[in-house]
């Protein structure tokens, strides 16, 4: 993959591996992470990636933005407007793309970093993660997302509680909250994380690609034009060659071998 400035792409197999790297200034989002970050999902989106891993170098998973490069800027609001644009696009090609997105919060995540971290299809955290809103501490209203997932993952209430208050969680209460899957010990996160990539990997992609395409519908449709669209994917499924092998290696009493 590319060779970029502020984050780092490795590749095991059918896993990429996403890593924030200014671990100096906390993680923080400039303009050309951002711009690394939609780039390398989309190279994702294209090829044969069945696994993302989305994570941050040093102590911090990502503080959120880039503040020093905020108040620098010429022209403060077009240049959040465009950091804003190609963090979302991110966002968007990691949401609808057929690989998992599985977000290691080995810190702190605070505004546009809490709303990276809760992106994730799957979103394991260490003990020592935090997670806080910071947005309106600073006199801004959040991006990344997290006014469309927040309210859906865990209520209006406690998002408005999070957004207005910017009340800090640690793992443990972002777990008990509903707000991420699983929290797993600081030295434990990085087996815990290759564990359930490499699990995910041997699965069949167009099957995972189904369940993230069914869940976002499901947000935005009624019942039965949901039941609709889950007969239209799961026949296509079954017509597949996913579908095909995970049926005949059930019915063989085999391990199924997926493409």
């Amino acid at each position: 993959m590319t060779d970029y400035q502020n984050i780092i792409v490795e590749r095991s197999g059918a896993v990429a591996r996403i890593t924030l790297n200014r671990p100096d200034a906390a993680n923080g989002i400039n303009h050309v992470m951002v711009a690394e970050l939609a780039d390398a999902a989309r190279q994702c989106d294209n090829d044969a990636t069945k696994v993302v891993v989305l994570t941050g170098s040093g102590r911090f998973f990502c503080a959120g933005g880039d503040l020093k490069a905020f108040a620098s800027a010429p022209g403060r609001g077009d240049y959040i407007k465009g950091l804003a644009d190609n963090m979302h696009r991110a966002i968007s090609t990691f949401a609808r793309m057929d690989a998992v997105l599985v977000t290691a919060v080995n810190g702190a995540a605070a505004g546009a970093g809490f709303s990276l971290a809760i992106a994730g299809d799957l979103v394991l955290a260490a003990e020592s993660a935090s997670f806080t809103m910071a947005y309106t501490k600073v006199g801004l209203s959040p991006d990344g997302s997290s006014t469309y997932y927040l309210p859906r993952l865990i209520g209006v209430r406690r998002a408005q509680e999070l957004m207005l208050t910017n009340r800090t969680l640690s793992a443990a209460e972002a777990a008990e909250w509903g707000l991420i899957t699983a929290v797993v010990a600081d030295t434990e996160l990085p087996t815990a994380v290759a564990e359930i990539a490499d699990r995910i990997a041997a699965g069949p992609r167009t099957s995972h690609a189904a369940v993230k395409q069914l869940l976002l519908s499901s947000l935005n449709t009624g019942l039965e034009e949901q039941m609709e669209i889950e007969g239209r994917s799961i026949a296509a499924c079954a017509e597949g060659a996913d579908g095909r092998e995970g049926v005949d290696a059930f019915l063989a009493k085999r391990a199924p071998t997926f493409s």
